[in-house]
């Protein structure tokens, strides 16, 4: 027993303190709040050590995968090569069947057409940026510097075989010949148009030839021609990819008239393989519609002839389309 008077003192009640809900502030006060506590040294709701921590962990985060991908990158690179394709003809997407194309185009605003339209004459024509477009894609053919790159293969390109990393050159003398040249506007004015074939680049493709026969399976006028290369002992102009353009139906072939090559019927095999070289043009021939019937719509279809060249019309394989009206 404690205490004077005999009675024992009660222990004071202890006091707990629990979590208070801090103060709300609301509109622009909170907004300032939010940007910085002062009561807490909080900005955008983290203390300065919380913006280090996570600072630091982004950085060395982002690092690791830019580096990541940056290996990756370099590594994918490794497999490429600047100047020839991974995957080449049949194993690649293009293919090993080329394309022929045909110039001048359709304005780009009629991408989709294969319609050359024009009027001839001096009086009202319409035929002066057919011509323009021509020229205009003629220009590499017609580049004294490009021209310089490759070498000389003699007649027709058939005389000389390129070594490795080189390529025949185009002559222009016999490419530009009769009216298909800018002189005489490529017949347009007239109404004889010239219409430039070409065969499209394929890395690394090279014809299989034909050889004359007999039973050779190909158009007359390609046999005949083959054959008269034969008769007067000029075999190595057989030596190329043939061409052999004409309407498409019976009537187009009718008003489509006498039609000229220039320089000849083909494109010589020793302007293949295309390698990517330095200055390298695609093979040319120019056709021309001597007299095409006026006012009418002529289908043309122009095809490639070798062993490895398959024509399919519905896919463009092989071959190029075109239609010709002339006013």
């Amino acid at each position: 027993m404690a205490g004077g008077d005999g009675k024992e003192k009660k222990a004071e009640p202890t006091e707990y303190k629990f979590a208070m809900k801090p103060e709300e502030k609301t509109g622009w006060e909170g907004f300032c709040q939010f940007l910085w506590n002062s009561e807490t040294s909080e900005f955008l709701g983290r203390t300065g050590m919380s913006w280090l921590k996570i600072a630091v962990f982004y950085i060395i985060y982002y690092t690791l995968l830019a580096g990541f991908f940056m290996g990756m990158l370099l590594i994918f690179y490794q497999t490429l090569n600047d100047k020839a394709p991974t995957w080449k003809n049949t194993n690649g997407i293009i293919g090993g069947n080329p394309g022929v194309g045909f110039r001048p185009m359709p304005h780009l605003d009629d991408i989709e057409s294969t319609l050359v339209w024009f009027r001839h004459g001096d009086d009202n024509g319409s035929w002066e940026p057919w011509v323009k477009r021509l020229e205009e894609f003629l220009k590499p053919y017609k580049n004294d510097t490009i021209r310089d790159m490759g070498m000389e293969c003699g007649k027709l390109a058939s005389e000389v075989k390129p070594g490795e990393d080189q390529f025949c050159r185009i002559n222009r003398e016999e490419l530009f010949q009769g009216d298909c040249t800018k002189e005489n506007n490529y017949g347009y004015r007239h109404g004889q148009p010239c219409i430039l074939i070409k065969i499209n680049r394929i890395y690394g493709w090279k014809p299989d030839l034909y050889e004359y026969s007999e039973d050779l399976k190909v158009p007359d006028s390609i046999k005949a021609k083959m054959k008269e290369n034969v008769d007067n002992e000029q075999a190595a102009m057989n030596e190329r990819v043939w061409l052999e353009c004409e309407g498409e139906n019976p009537a187009d072939r009718e008003n489509a008239g006498e039609i000229v090559y220039y320089p000849e019927q083909g494109f010589p095999s020793n302007y293949f393989p295309y390698e990517n070289q330095d200055g390298y043009v695609s093979p040319a021939v120019f056709l021309q519609l001597k007299n095409p019937k006026q006012g009418v719509m002529i289908a043309i279809q122009c095809k490639a002839w070798a062993k490895n060249i398959e024509h399919d019309t519905m896919e463009r394989r092989g071959l190029a389309h075109f239609e010709v009206m002339i006013d």
